[in-house]
């Protein structure tokens, strides 16, 4: 897609600080980083989102996911990582372009990411596991 900026970036049509490229994925330093080395998997072809993306293409970003977590733990020396995905602005996806953050975490970085923990109930339970045809 020409108008999408990470298709462009992902493509090497916008200048970027990569990490790692092969002919599926491009992974470059984020922008607008959450903590020092925050990074992104973006895959070359456009998917909008993990609703349009291919298992397969699922799989291999988990894996390239992994391998640049470890080799970037030991670059880094940092203390631990959030692997993090987004989907729908309601989720927090800003740009429409299926990516993964790498975000490097630090003993007391003060990333904000987390929510507060509610309560699993009896009856949210039983109501989702029959909407998803599960049984304990």
């Amino acid at each position: 897609m020409s108008d999408c900026i990470f298709c462009r970036i992902a493509n090497g049509e916008i200048p970027s600080a990569t990490l790692y490229e092969d002919e599926e994925f491009r992974v470059i330093l984020d922008l607008g980083p959450a903590s020092k080395g925050h990074a992104l998997i973006i895959p070359k072809q456009h998917y909008a989102d993990i609703y349009e993306l291919p298992e397969e293409a699922a799989g291999r970003a988990f894996i390239l996911a992994s391998k640049m977590v470890k080799k970037m733990t030991k670059a880094l020396s940092c203390d631990g990582f959030n692997v993090v995905q987004n989907n729908k602005p309601v989720a927090g996806q800003t740009v429409f372009h299926f990516h993964m953050h790498l975000i490097p975490r630090y003993e007391g970085d003060q990333v904000g990411l987390g929510w507060k923990m509610g309560k699993l109930t009896e009856e949210d339970k039983a109501e989702i596991l029959e909407k998803m045809q599960i049984t304990d």
